[in-house]
């Protein structure tokens, strides 16, 4: 794993924040539901780019429109795109953009980034908002892990043989940050983004629906 302290300062986070909130105005956030018993996530989710990823009784899978609306998922926005193009070290674009919102009391159990046909690209995340303990373990949920305070602006790439690491979010610091505050129509609780750059599809093979 690669942990980028403080990658984005603070006029580049607001300017990001700006734009998640322009996506979230368009694909509005909606919840996730665990497929095998159908409880609802913590987090409020949405995505941009080409392809979303959502998880509702049907399973776990990307998809090319929002689950709810039925319409397109906006564009990612070039600084994501020049980001990915930064940190990555890969080939190829990235094809989805998760927007998890975390709210004060949200948090996210282990669990492996296993969805994507192209495992051996990166997984890039960045954090917006209130500071988070993240926690990385190896490839077994029940292994050993580390911790890792991670606050607005950093950047974490998993890479190598953390690319399929059990990780997770054990839990948000309210009011760490104020970062949220100038969307009170979507925030109102504060709270963190975390913005998950993937590739979906293995480069010059078909995309998926």
């Amino acid at each position: 794993m690669r942990h980028l302290p403080g990658y984005l300062d603070s006029t580049d986070q607001y300017a990001l924040a700006g734009k998640v909130a322009d996506i979230l105005h368009h694909a509005p956030l909606f919840q996730p539901f665990l497929p095998r018993w159908g409880t609802p996530l913590s987090v409020r989710m949405s995505n941009c780019g080409p392809l979303g990823w959502v998880a509702d009784k049907s399973g776990y899978r990307y998809q090319a429109t929002h689950p709810d609306t039925g319409r397109p998922w906006p564009p990612m926005p070039g600084a994501l795109l020049d980001l990915w193009e930064a940190v990555s070290g890969y080939e190829a674009p990235p094809e989805a953009c998760l927007v998890n919102y975390y709210a004060p009391t949200a948090k996210m159990g282990l669990h492996q980034d296993r969805d994507e046909a192209d495992v051996d690209a990166p997984v890039v995340s960045i954090s917006l908002g209130d500071r988070a303990r993240f926690r990385l373990g190896g490839d077994s949920r029940k292994g050993p892990t580390d911790s890792v305070w991670l606050e607005s602006g950093d950047v974490v790439v998993l890479e190598g043989k953390t690319r399929l690491a059990f990780h997770g979010i054990d839990k948000v610091e309210p009011g760490s940050s104020d970062l949220l505050g100038g969307w009170p129509d979507l925030f109102p609780a504060g709270g963190r983004l975390n913005l998950t750059l993937r590739r979906v599809t293995v480069p010059g093979k078909a995309s998926v629906r």
